[in-house]
C-alpha cells in the first residue's frame, strides 16, 4: 500500500502532535520539517526519523514535493501557507482551526483550493474523543427523537474554541446548512491577542432545517462545573459543553468531563471522557491516508466541513459588529476583526467564573 510522503511546516505543540503521529503511522513518512527557530528543529528531527531540516517551507516543500503538506501556524498565518502546498504540488493540505481570521482570506483560501483541486483538512480532532462520537451516535440513533437545538459553550475566548464549538454541533445536525447568525460581543483584551477575538462571543444560528444553534464562548460563558479547574488552570481551556436537544430527550458532551444524556428509552445515562491528543490524533490522521487512498472516502475534517462553520463564525463576528441578522451562506469576504475593532465597547468584560480573570485581565 502507497506510503504518502509528508512536510510539517510550524514545530510547536500543535505541529508537533502532527509530526509524531505521522511518524508512528506507517502510512506515511515524514521527509521535511520547517521552522524558524533552529533550536525546535534541532529538537524534532530525532524524533521524527531525521527528515530534511529548513527554516524556509517554500523552498524545502518544493524540493521534497510531499503527498501531504502540513502546516501549523498562528491563525494570522495561512493563506501564503496555503499557497505553498499547492505550488509544490500537495494532494492534500493540513492546517490548524481557524479557517482564517476573516472571511475574505476564507473565500481566497477556499477559492484557491478549489482551482487547484486539492484536498484540505481542518484539524476540528476533539471530535474523535470517545465521549464525543457517544453523544453522536446517540443523536443520530433518533434516540433524543428529533433536534429542535444544538448548542456549545466554552470559557476559552472566541479565536481559540468558537470553531470547535460550531463545527462539533453542525456535525450533530449533520452539516445542514445555516441562514443566519446573530450575535453580540465585548471585551477588547483579546483582539489585541495573536489569537485574535473579542472577550465573549454570544449568538444564535438558523439552520435550513429549523435546528437553533446558541453559542456561548469567553469570558462571559456558563461555568461547566464537572471540569474542577481549582488544582490545574489549563483545565479552564477544557469547560466546554456541546449537546442537542430534542423531542424525546437531550444528549451533551463535555471536553474533560465525559457525556450524559436522557432518551426515550434509556432514561439518564453517562459514561467517562476526556479530551487526550494521545487517543485523538492517529485517526485524525490516519483518515488523511484513505482519503488519499479513495475519494469516497471523505475525511470527516474536510475543509467543506470546516468551511461552513467559518461561514456562520464570520457572520456572528459580523452581526456583532455591524448589528441586525447576517444571511448565509455568506456572499461577500470582509474584514471581521477590522469591524470588531472599530465597534466592541472599550469597557472590560464581565466575567462568570472567578478563573477566568487570570486569562482575560484588563
Amino acid at each position: 500500500m502507497k506510503r504518502y510522503r509528508v512536510v510539517v511546516v510550524g514545530m510547536g505543540k500543535r505541529g508537533m502532535h502532527h509530526a509524531t503521529t505521522f511518524h508512528a503511522n506507517p502510512r506515511f513518512e515524514v521527509v521535511g520539517i520547517c521552522d524558524i527557530d533552529e533550536k525546535r528543529l534541532a529538537d524534532a528531527a530525532p524524533k521524527l526519523g531525521n527528515p530534511k531540516t529548513s527554516k524556509d517551507g517554500a523552498a524545502l516543500s518544493k524540493e521534497l514535493k510531499p503527498d501531504i503538506y502540513c502546516f501549523c501556524t498562528l491563525p494570522h498565518l495561512r493563506m501564503p501557507f496555503i499557497q505553498q502546498g499547492i505550488d509544490c504540488g500537495a494532494k492534500l493540505i493540513a492546517f490548524e482551526k481557524p479557517v482564517a481570521i476573516s472571511s475574505a482570506e476564507g473565500l481566497q483560501i477556499k477559492q484557491a483550493l478549489e482551482k487547484a483541486g486539492v484536498k484540505a483538512v481542518v484539524s476540528h480532532q476533539h471530535r474523535y474523543g470517545e465521549h464525543y462520537k457517544k453523544v453522536k451516535e446517540i443523536i443520530a440513533s433518533g434516540a433524543i427523537g428529533r433536534v429542535n437545538t444544538v448548542y456549545g459553550t466554552a470559557t476559552g475566548w472566541a479565536a481559540h474554541m468558537l470553531s470547535h464549538l460550531i463545527d462539533y454541533t453542525c456535525w450533530f445536525n449533520d452539516y445542514t446548512p445555516a441562514e443566519w447568525a446573530m450575535a453580540q460581543a465585548a471585551g477588547r483584551g483579546k483582539l489585541a491577542d495573536l489569537h485574535t477575538s473579542p472577550d465573549y462571543v454570544a449568538g444564535v444560528v438558523h439552520f435550513a432545517n429549523g435546528v437553533r444553534g446558541i453559542y456561548d464562548c469567553g469570558a462571559g460563558a456558563p461555568d461547566v462545573p464537572e471540569v474542577d479547574c481549582k488544582k490545574e488552570q489549563k483545565l479552564w481551556w477544557r469547560k466546554c459543553r456541546m449537546g442537542a436537544q430534542g423531542s424525546e430527550g437531550f444528549a451533551e458532551v463535555i471536553t474533560n468531563g465525559g457525556w450524559r444524556a436522557v432518551t426515550k428509552s434509556g432514561g439518564y445515562q453517562s459514561g467517562p471522557g476526556n479530551m487526550d491528543y494521545v487517543e485523538d490524533m492517529p485517526p485524525y490522521i490516519q483518515q488523511m491516508a484513505d482519503w488519499l487512498d479513495n475519494d469516497r472516502q471523505v475525511h470527516p475534517c474536510a475543509f467543506a466541513n470546516a468551511y461552513r462553520g467559518f461561514e456562520i463564525m464570520s457572520a456572528l463576528y459580523r452581526s456583532a459588529a455591524e448589528g441586525g441578522q447576517v444571511a448565509l451562506p455568506l456572499t461577500g469576504g470582509a474584514d471581521e476583526i477590522a469591524l470588531l475593532k472599530a465597534k466592541v465597547p472599550d469597557r472590560r468584560v464581565l466575567f462568570s467564573i472567578p478563573e477566568s480573570a487570570k486569562e482575560f485581565p484588563a
